[in-house]
């Protein structure tokens, strides 16, 4: 997979000008970070000049995001004797990041979960606002100019309309847009995008890209992604890192070579992968299934609306989900999806005069019931689980619906979320922190958590979030593997690719709020 992004890097390259070769912006030589006893990062040597665009490419788990939170200062090295840091973005030359975050502007998943966490409920405009002086809640006053330049950026991102929503009443594609506009209303010279383009829909994802190519003078980013398609045309320089080691770092035309290497040593096969995902599913741990027989309805809406910030999102639905029926569900960032699909886990109401149905659990049916037949993956769970104690723990709240444990996990609880880790490939990391793996993991970690009750219905929104090229084989195999064995499947996706085989059936949701339904 690296070398098929390196290779479409390569096959949008403009024609190659004289360059000039600048004095570093960032520089590391020789920096660690250790957990456990464990190199998570690995004597990395890194430089960062003006002018760079930079894509970071390597798979779950490698270091990237720790790379780029190093790069800004807000993770140090591990002293070992080695470790160097030196910050040029401004006149003097510092050995310490102090002084220098406000020239670094940085997107990723978990400024975007910060939000949640800490309930800052703040409107789109002051979010973006917040990015002129590089802080969290709005502290400093704006200029006039200022206020135009928010305006500017609040209009080229298509936000004006919505500047005066809430940040929680968002869907999760809307918020990574506003964090976008955050990151280019700073005149920070340097961009660390992680994943910037999770949770975006292709129109916007095209309006970013644009926006990354635009030229800026002295403007330098570092760039994860997973999805080749998604890399700008401008992207100057590569960096491959594998197992937090950096494997090649310099202009992209010299690297397909390297990376050709590099993903002929991969530790898992897409054969590997594709084998371990058609293992036959586990037998239940917890009883007899309540489905009802096939083509009998599992859930009913009748005459739908659903609010968020007192908006509707989605307007008079009527929808049935049948047993043995795989949906997925389309459309725009703030269309309503992840709502819809909240709505189907009992987290949300219809509003006044709607209905919904779920078999099996009448009407004064306590809603836990329903959800311990269901399983939930969704990016807000990642922020909610962020501070629990290890991965178990997550995994294990999932036998009770809930966020944390009220109680010491019993023995049937810890060996169903052994058995869950290994078929995920989580057990070496059972005991970290949600801070101490990778975004792609936690989010292996969450499927782990929705099977654990092996449930009946899975829900499943951006499933393949943070997920690399064959990590994402591996689950949308394990999930067509479910499929075929009975557990019944919705899925809110931005991107065709991510739909199984076994979805036969779209709820496409419009702007406005309306839904048509067809068969594939």
């Amino acid at each position: 997979m690296l070398a098929v992004i390196i290779a479409y890097a390569l096959s949008t390259t403009h024609s190659l000008q004289p360059s000039i070769v600048y004095s570093p912006l960032i520089e590391l030589s020789h920096c660690s970070v250790i957990f456990d006893g464990v190199p998570v990062l690995d004597d990395v040597s890194f430089t960062l000049r003006r002018g760079e665009r930079w894509a970071l490419i390597g798979p779950n788990g490698s270091g990237k995001t720790l790379l780029l939170k190093m790069l800004r200062g807000d993770v140090w090295p591990t002293p070992t004797g080695r470790e160097r840091r030196m910050y040029c973005l401004w006149d003097e030359p510092s050995a310490e990041p102090a002084g220098s975050k406000e020239a670094i502007a940085y997107i990723g998943p978990e400024r975007q979960d910060k939000y949640v966490r800490y309930g800052w409920n703040l409107t789109v405009e002051q979010v973006v606002t917040t990015g002129l002086f590089d802080e969290d809640i709005p502290l400093t006053r704006p200029t006039r100019s200022q206020r135009a330049r928010v305006e500017r950026v609040l209009k080229r991102f298509a936000l004006w309309g919505m500047r005066q929503r809430h940040m929680l009443t968002l869907s999760y594609g809307q918020r990574r847009l506003a964090l976008v506009a955050r990151a280019f209303v700073s005149e920070a010279p340097v961009l660390l995008l992680d994943e910037v383009f999770n949770g975006l829909d292709e129109r916007t994802r095209l309006k970013l890209r644009r926006a990354l190519e635009a030229p800026r003078s002295g403007h330098s980013w570092v760039l994860t992604t997973h999805r080749p398609k998604e890399l700008p045309r401008n992207v100057t320089h590569v960096a491959l890192i594998e197992r937090g080691r950096i494997l090649y770092a310099g202009p992209k035309e010299r690297a397909p070579a390297q990376a050709r290497r590099t993903a002929a040593t991969r530790p898992r096969s897409r054969a590997a992968a594709l084998d371990a995902a058609v293992r036959p599913v586990p037998k239940r741990l917890n009883g007899t299934k309540t489905t009802p027989r096939r083509g009998e309805w599992l859930i009913r809406l009748q005459d739908v609306t659903l609010y968020r910030d007192y908006r509707p999102v989605i307007r008079n639905l009527d929808w049935t989900l049948r047993t043995g029926e795989h949906w997925a569900i389309l459309g725009p960032n703030g269309s309503g999806k992840s709502t819809l699909l909240s709505l189907l886990y009992g987290d949300l109401h219809p509003a006044l005069g709607g209905t919904i149905e779920r078999a099996g659990a009448p009407f004064g049916t306590p809603i836990e019931s329903w959800k311990k037949r269901v399983g939930w993956v969704s990016p807000e769970l990642q922020a909610d689980h962020y501070l629990a104690r290890s991965i178990e723990e997550i995994v294990i709240s999932g036998r009770y619906s809930s966020v944390g444990l009220n109680e010491r996990p019993t023995r049937t609880d810890r060996a169903a979320a052994r058995h869950w880790l290994e078929f995920f490939g989580l057990s070496a990391l059972r005991a970290r922190g949600p801070r101490q793996v990778s975004y792609g993991q936690l989010r292996l970690a969450l499927f782990a958590r929705a099977m654990i009750n092996e449930p009946e219905l899975l829900l499943l929104d951006e499933p393949c979030t943070g997920l690399d090229a064959e990590t994402r084989e591996y689950v949308l195999a394990v999930l067509q593997r479910l499929a075929e064995s009975g557990t019944q499947i919705v899925m809110a996706v931005h991107d065709a690719e991510d739909i199984i085989p076994a979805v036969r059936h779209v709820l496409e949701i419009k702007r406005g709020g309306k839904a048509t339904m067809k068969r594939l």
